[in-house]
């Protein structure tokens, strides 16, 4: 089926029929209420057996058909009607109900002018087919001829006997173009009606943003955790493999160690998929943070083979809730660059402290002695570490700085009282000494 009969009666064509029976429909009500009104204004009690005040009644209907259109559920039901009956892009139309005055305004022209054309089709499609019908089959029906059809003069006449089959046929014919026609128009008023309007696209685009934003955050959180996870596992494995025969009791500190790190990381690993999944249960886990994880972080990178200095301050449970998560994942990425990149017993020296209301972290590993163990083209570590400090409105400097490289962060704290407080040196974990290395996304 193609051209013009395609445009009548494919399966488009069909569809925006249903859809301006549906408007038909939904009209009734008001055309009940407008007989009300008219009945008495006429003084007749039966109004529905007049075309014309039929038509008063319908013309009645329709200002209150536009007042109930304001209700919040309209523009939603017709937009999805729209969708799929009318064959409109949903890209074109809007989602929610309309929120401006503008958008309200438009709705109301478009909820009467669907009423208005599906009643209009409606009832043509009651009284067309038939009408139609029984002038195609009148030639060979004599009864018919006698019916009250007002054409017993003219049927008495062989030609308009014999032409009547062939009016039948194109008052069908017209009957599908007037409603491929209000199709079209409809499809065509669509977009302008019941299109987004500039809140529309601002609320979309907002929304675009969050959910955006929620998923570089929770890619943060599986680089953060996972990778750290994952680079500490692989070292404490390897270095078990090459002492199992000679030491098992390291052997068995290493799968301890193993067994720790995967059992927190399986954790943090869910509460992240629980966000994903909009699990109400899962999401509420905690997230580790300086208080919280920081001395299982420093066992468990120390139970790698990484000799680590860490002057860690005592207060930690008075930092902001963000600005502790944050911090954790930066001192975790910063320790895990060097853990991806580093041979086993690199030196690296880890101070997280405060200075003028602002919470520093800086880590420090020898710089430029192992080419070989860098891994090219660097990684997303970095740039993690300084979404994080952007998205905290503090600052990120990573690179090579006397033969050292060195990765300093600074973030502000909203509580000046998070300053004052004694702060301790942390312990040196003993390790094998080892060639050093630089971490991940070094120019």
């Amino acid at each position: 089926m193609s051209g013009i009969p395609r445009l009548l009666f494919g399966r488009r064509a069909r569809l925006r029929w249903i859809h301006l029976i549906l408007g038909g429909a939904l009209a009734m009500p008001y055309v009940l209420v407008g007989s009300v009104v008219i009945g008495p204004l006429t003084g007749t009690t039966d109004v529905f057996s007049s075309p014309a005040l039929q038509l008063a009644s319908f013309a009645v209907g329709l200002p209150l058909a536009a007042v109930t259109s304001l209700f919040p559920l309209t523009r939603p039901l017709e937009t999805a009607a729209v969708r799929w009956l009318c064959g409109v892009d949903a890209a074109r139309l809007a989602d929610g109900p309309a929120r401006t005055r503008a958008a309200k305004g438009r709705t109301a022209v478009w909820y009467t002018a669907h009423l208005g054309l599906g009643g209009v089709i409606a009832g043509m499609s009651l009284a067309v087919p038939p009408f139609a019908v029984g002038l195609i089959v009148l030639p060979l029906f004599a009864g018919l001829r006698d019916s009250p059809l007002g054409l017993s003069e003219v049927l008495d006449r062989p030609w308009a006997l014999a032409l009547s089959p062939v009016a039948g046929v194109a008052l069908l014919l017209a009957l599908a173009g007037c409603v491929a026609g209000c199709g079209v128009l409809l499809a065509r008023w669509a977009p302008a009606l019941l299109g987004p309007t500039s809140e529309d696209r601002l609320a979309a685009a907002e929304a675009r943003a969050a959910d955006l934003a929620v998923r570089n955050r929770l890619a943060r959180e599986l680089h953060d955790s996972v990778g750290h996870a994952l680079s500490a596992v692989t070292l404490q494995a390897s270095a078990a493999r090459r002492v199992l025969d000679t030491d098992p009791e390291f052997v068995r500190d290493a799968l301890a160690a193993i067994e720790d790190t995967t059992r927190r990381t399986v954790g943090e690993l869910d509460s992240v998929l629980g966000v994903l999944r909009n699990d109400e249960d899962r999401v509420g886990l905690p997230a580790p943070t300086l208080a919280t994880g920081l001395d299982d972080l420093l066992r468990g990178t120390r139970a790698s083979g990484l000799k680590v200095t860490a002057t860690i301050g005592t207060r930690l449970r008075a930092l902001p809730a963000m600005v502790s998560r944050e911090a954790y994942r930066i001192v975790q990425e910063g320790l895990g660059n060097v853990l991806r990149h580093a041979g086993e017993g690199v030196a690296v020296t880890l101070c997280v402290e405060v200075r003028d209301g602002r919470l520093t972290i800086t880590v420090e590993n020898p710089h430029g002695a192992s080419v070989a163990a860098t891994r090219p083209g660097g990684g997303h570590g970095l740039r993690g570490i300084r979404d994080r400090t952007r998205l905290l409105g503090g600052t990120t400097e990573a690179g090579p700085e006397s033969g050292t490289w060195r990765l300093h962060v600074e973030l502000p704290l909203r509580d000046d009282g998070m300053t004052r407080g004694p702060f301790r040196a942390g312990r040196t974990a003993p390790g094998p000494p080892g060639p050093p290395t630089e971490p991940e996304d070094t120019p």
